[in-house]
């Protein structure tokens, strides 16, 4: 790269987003939640146990890591305790109530396996709406009982390449080829700064498919540990090589999940030589809590892009969620309709809902549920996302992603302390991943 680019806060000419018209109200979805194992984490919404006959409970599971010294999901389980809660005061779904299972599989590879064997013993109809990085420990354990893995987070390959997965998002693949795509025109040297782990290894090629379709030089890409409690280090050697990069201020990328927000601590400090450098990130490391957390206006998250998934909270086809949270999760501080894995579950019962919809009277188990997204079902989400449809024969197949149907992102950007869309409507980042080196 030469010469010096320009730091711009309108934003950048090089994505081109595509709109998506948005209706109001959500589908009413189910959720559901999930138990590392039987001494630990376990609890069950009142309603009936088990069993997959016509008029028989629903059993589904969703896990996320609690209480760990890295990234934690309490939203995600708590939200699907009180969809539970709601749906079986309503006579359940399709007429039949559901039981919940919880799991916290405490980001530890042995835990998510047996959340996955908890599954299986307890005929789980299907894993909805959860997060874990360890699918080689939790997919092989689903696919030898044929349960699907609906609405994952998106924190793997495996999610997007497994016939048991069905992923309402575009998972890390979309938010970060979106977050190069904006970046490329807007930085110079790019550092990307990710947990030292399975997870962590498959960010960096993602980000600079993005920075590549711009015509911007790769990412440097530099590891951290995901549950440090500090990092300083980290922030010096980044910032070190923006200023000695060619292409003029620098953007440092951390994507910790839920140490982000400790990195940004070592980062203002070290930051303060270097006011033109710039921060950015996606959604689920970053939110407005982070935000606030860090100086609000004043803090170094002001500027940054944020690439998302989903519409920004304050649209109003998230309505439904709120009204949820409202009626049964008042109170309770996980459960936050502006955190993405919340938005996730939600979006992830709404399919399950469908599904069972779609199979009206007949019996409800991991292979109905299974046969019915596999024969074609279409998901409408209230304009959340594109309707949903599951293939293996998809745009993204070529490139090992054929299971990703959602590449949709939005483009956000923090302006005046708040987090605001930068563009309306939603970016595909389809073609940029067509172009990924994913091998």
């Amino acid at each position: 790269m030469t010469g010096r680019r320009p730091i711009r806060s309108t934003p950048p000419g090089g994505l081109r987003g595509r709109s998506r018209a948005t209706r109001t109200g959500v589908l009413s979805a189910g959720a559901l939640v999930a138990c590392a194992s039987l001494a630990v984490g376990c609890g069950v919404v009142p309603g009936a146990t088990g069993g997959s006959g016509d008029d028989a409970p629903i059993t589904v599971m969703t896990w996320a890591p609690q209480d760990t010294g890295a990234t934690n999901k309490p939203g995600m389980p708590a939200l699907a305790q009180a969809y539970a809660r709601w749906v079986n005061s309503q006579g359940g779904l399709g007429g039949r109530k559901l039981n919940v299972l919880t799991c916290n599989d405490h980001n530890d590879s042995v835990a998510a396996a047996k959340c996955a064997r908890r599954a299986v013993k307890e005929n789980a109809v299907a894993v909805v709406g959860s997060y874990s990085q360890y699918a080689d420990s939790f997919f092989p354990v689903l696919e030898g009982a044929r349960i699907p893995y609906i609405g994952g987070y998106g924190l793997t390959n495996s999610e997007f390449t497994s016939p048991l997965s069905y992923p309402v998002n575009g998972g890390q693949p979309a938010l970060l080829a979106g977050l190069g795509s904006a970046l490329a025109d807007s930085c110079g040297p790019v550092t990307l700064v990710r947990p030292d782990t399975i997870a962590g290894d498959q960010l960096p090629v993602l980000l600079d498919s993005g920075l590549s379709s711009g015509g911007h030089e790769r990412a440097h890409d530099q590891r951290a540990a995901e549950d440090a409690t500090s990092y300083d280090d980290q922030s010096g050697r980044a910032l070190a090589r923006e200023g000695t990069g060619p292409g003029g201020p620098g953007c440092v990328v951390p994507v910790l999940g839920d140490r982000t927000g400790t990195f940004m601590d070592s980062f203002r400090r070290a930051s303060e030589d270097h006011p033109d450098v710039r921060t950015a990130t996606v959604l689920g490391s970053v939110d407005q809590t982070t935000i606030n957390a860090s100086g609000g206006a004043s803090g170094p998250y002001e500027g940054a892009y944020v690439t998302g998934w989903y519409p920004s909270v304050g649209d109003p086809a998230w309505d439904g969620l709120k009204k949820l949270i409202k009626e049964q999760a008042f109170g309770n501080n996980d459960v936050d309709a502006a955190d993405a894995g919340v938005q996730t579950t939600w979006i992830a019962y709404t399919v399950l809902k469908e599904v069972v919809e779609s199979l009206g009277d007949g019996e409800v188990s991991a292979d109905t549920v299974r046969r019915a997204l596999d024969g074609g079902l279409e998901v409408g989400t209230g304009g959340l996302t594109p309707d949903l449809r599951w293939t293996f024969a998809d745009k993204l197949a070529s490139v090992g992603f054929p299971r990703l149907v959602n590449a949709d992102v939005t483009l956000q950007v923090v302006r005046d302390g708040r987090l605001v869309s930068a563009r309306q409507g939603t970016v595909d980042t389809t073609r940029t991943l067509q172009n990924a080196d994913v091998a």
